[in-house]
């Protein structure tokens, strides 16, 4: 029941939330572990846990598809959201309703609050509705429990829980003043992850150091692409084998997995060593896993919609994510004209993003974003006019500033052609601000002469 009568809703519980701590990001589990402790926090099933720098929601919405196609209940925490917060719990691969939520939040605050909210602890945004989370799923009778690290990995709420499998996706450059200033140490936060004794699926081609001595250290059982696992594939299929120290189970003739690009493959590698891991608790036919990758879905990851003209929307937000995304979009075949919409942190490295994919954009509608963090439309449309590939005699050119990507993406659809695309990328909220009213279905007004 809840006991706090001003809080009666998902949008009051979470104004709550914001207002309790004093910084938005709190590295550390101290706090959460204690208000954890207070609520006896336990999963009851195995848990894989998501860390790693891109990759983490195609890995962990993979996971997803195979354990439900095997027949098992599952139970999904992924961060950020898109659109609604209730998205960041899936339970049987369907978003939670927002009431259902309330009773977790109330029992968080409970335990905050301790006795008489004279021994209350401080939490942050994050920590609060994660815990808020895990407790929903806790209670939903799962199979299995997938949790996507937040930030990091050593010092993230997620961390609170053992995990039964780790799988660390690629590690790049981002949130470097949070994690580190280059890859050894990011890989350092993100094996925080790991536990002795427990499995812990590395599928970045070439990890930091960092990671394989942390798997040493603590006594981790390292499975690693390219070393224990390992795939291959041409234009119509792909394969993918264990090493025979692992047992030596193999896949051939696989379809793509249903979510598009190169880096999936990659992915998807990774997701299968983490059900072989888990094999023994958690059995899953070849044809679960056939039928599981190719019914998944992620919205807002190389997410094409059909129309005219098409439209691409991605969540690529740092240099490697967005390397892969010029690579994607390079694949896709000719287009006339490339408009993008673009709304970006200003803390992330929009220099080294910029370079790889402005070859590849014709006409730039940039977007405000609705929090603080984020850089404004002029400073982005700055920061292009001076870019080689937009200056004067450049290929491509700043097209618009607007106040909201939905108002950057109508303007975009204004200017386009028919056969042209759009890409919709640079931050969360740029691809969420689009899908607000759900997926648009593009149709051009007008038609090349």
């Amino acid at each position: 029941m809840n006991t706090f009568p001003a809080l009666n809703t998902l949008e009051d519980w979470l104004a709550h939330c914001e207002r309790l701590h004093p910084v938005t990001i709190d590295m550390g589990l101290d706090r959460v572990q204690r208000v954890a402790q207070r609520m006896g926090l336990a999963m009851g099933c195995p848990v894989i846990t998501v860390a790693g720098t891109n990759g983490k929601g195609s890995t962990c919405a993979m996971l997803e598809a195979i354990y439900s196609e095997a027949g098992y209940r599952t139970g999904v925490y992924t961060s950020p959201h898109l659109v609604h917060f209730e998205e960041r719990c899936r339970v049987q691969g369907e978003a939670v309703a927002a009431d259902a939520l309330l009773p977790a939040f109330a029992e968080v605050e409970a335990a905050r609050l301790g006795q008489g909210g004279e021994d209350s602890i401080s939490l942050s945004y994050f920590e609060f509705t994660t815990l808020a989370i895990l407790r929903t799923l806790s209670r939903s009778g799962l199979d299995v429990a997938i949790l996507e690290v937040g930030l990091g990995g050593r010092l993230d709420a997620v961390n609170i829980l053992d995990a039964d499998c780790a799988v660390i996706t690629c590690i790049a450059l981002d949130h470097m003043a949070i994690l580190g200033p280059d890859r050894e140490a990011i890989g350092y936060e993100k094996a925080g992850i790991m536990r002795t004794g427990r499995p812990v699926v590395v599928s970045d081609p070439v990890p930091p150091q960092s990671v394989l001595d942390r798997a040493l250290e603590v006594g981790a059982e390292l499975w690693r692409l390219g070393k224990d696992f390992h795939f291959a594939g041409d234009q119509q299929q792909w394969g993918w084998a264990m090493h025979p120290s692992h047992g030596g189970r193999r896949y051939a003739g696989l379809a793509y997995p249903a979510l598009r690009g190169a880096n999936q493959l990659v992915n998807a590698s990774g997701v299968l060593a983490a059900i072989e891991a888990l094999r023994p608790r958690l059995p899953v036919t070849a044809q679960a896993v056939r039928n599981g990758l190719a019914m998944v879905e992620l919205p807002g990851r190389f997410q094409i919609v059909p129309g005219t003209p098409t439209l691409v929307l991605d969540v690529a937000h740092n240099p490697h994510s967005v390397a892969a995304l010029a690579e994607n979009l390079d694949a896709m075949g000719y287009y006339p004209t490339t408009h993008a919409v673009f709304g970006a942190m200003a803390d992330k490295d929009l220099g080294a993003m910029l370079e790889r994919i402005a070859p590849l954009i014709d006409r730039w509608h940039v977007t405000d974003l609705p929090l603080p963090r984020a850089s404004s439309a002029a400073a982005l449309a700055q920061l292009l006019d001076a870019h080689p590939a937009t200056a004067p005699g450049g290929k491509s050119r700043v097209a618009g500033r607007h106040a909201t990507p939905l108002g950057a993406l109508q303007a975009a659809v204004s200017a386009a052609d028919p056969a042209d695309r759009i890409v919709v990328f640079g931050s969360f909220f740029t691809v969420g601000g689009v899908l607000q009213d759900g997926i648009p279905r593009l149709s051009a007004k007008h038609l090349t002469a």
